[in-house]
């Protein structure tokens, strides 16, 4: 619901704060009681990481996460932690996005849902339904299957890896869009970059040909597969890749450091 680890590590503990000092005699049900807290909570951050983004440098992308393999696994859970999905929510008001993440990813019902938000259950079906139709016309259309998804990133990294131009063509799909995330801190792209020419000639002349021991290693990020960028061995940023249809789509590049703690090690992912 955030796109930040720690927004949400911050969320669960104020929740829990609050949970151990309820009197449970007076909670009808506890699973809803907790629902509520948490998603009020979250809507609270979600407003103050919007006046947050006003004033950040360059495009925002949301905390990657390094996942194990087997959260690809599960396809639906997969596409709701991913770089894309995450970005896809990104364009969703607040209460648009907890009603799509509670009712899409968790299944609530909207009786529940509507206690959530404080919201009855007529207002809170129009709500889902918009954001249905928002989310829709912008996820990902083409799912790749397992093998296609390991063939493009291993094509991808051998072209990054190269500089290779005409791999990178090879394999970036004609509308591909990279963006890159440094937080005004380390050196990123200040706006999206499309299409396969211009992305690939940024890649061929990118961050691996400068004056240090660079080393590229695949790995899941948030649910997908990404590439974890290593300078003089230490980790220098990730690049989450989408691909559809045995092209690569979209490559999101997080080098801000304060996004980086959760790619040291996996992170359990599960509904």
């Amino acid at each position: 619901m955030l796109g930040s680890a720690s927004d949400a590590e911050d969320v669960l503990q104020e929740t829990w704060l609050r949970w151990v000092n309820v009197d449970l005699g007076t909670v009808r049900e506890e699973r809803a009681y907790l629902v509520r807290i948490v998603t009020r909570q979250a809507l609270d951050r979600l407003r103050a990481l919007s006046r947050r983004k006003e004033s950040y440098v360059g495009p925002w992308l949301p905390e990657p996460l390094l996942t194990a393999p087997d959260v690809a696994e599960d396809v639906e859970l997969a596409e709701s932690v991913s770089m894309a999905m995450l970005l896809v929510l990104e364009t969703l008001q607040p209460i648009e996005r907890a009603v799509f993440v509670l009712r899409e990813v968790f299944d609530l019902d909207y009786d529940e849902i509507a206690e959530a938000v404080d919201k009855s259950p007529a207002a809170v079906r129009q709500i889902a339904y918009r954001a249905r139709a928002h989310v829709a016309a912008r996820r990902p259309r083409g799912i790749a299957s397992p093998a296609e998804t390991r063939a493009a990133i291993q094509a991808f990294q051998r072209a990054v890896e190269t500089g290779d131009l005409q791999s990178l063509l090879d394999i970036l799909a004609p509308d591909v869009v990279a963006l890159s995330d440094g937080g005004g801190v380390k050196h990123a792209l200040l706006r999206p970059v499309v299409g396969a020419g211009q992305v690939a000639r940024l890649l061929a002349a990118g961050w691996w040909k400068r004056d240090a021991e660079r080393s590229v290693e695949p790995v899941q990020i948030n649910g997908g597969p990404g590439l974890l960028v290593r300078v003089d061995g230490e980790i220098d940023g990730v690049v989450a890749v989408r691909v559809e249809n045995g092209y690569v789509t979209g490559a999101y590049h997080v080098r801000n450091p304060e996004k980086l703690s959760r790619v040291e090690r996996e992170t359990a992912v599960t509904r």
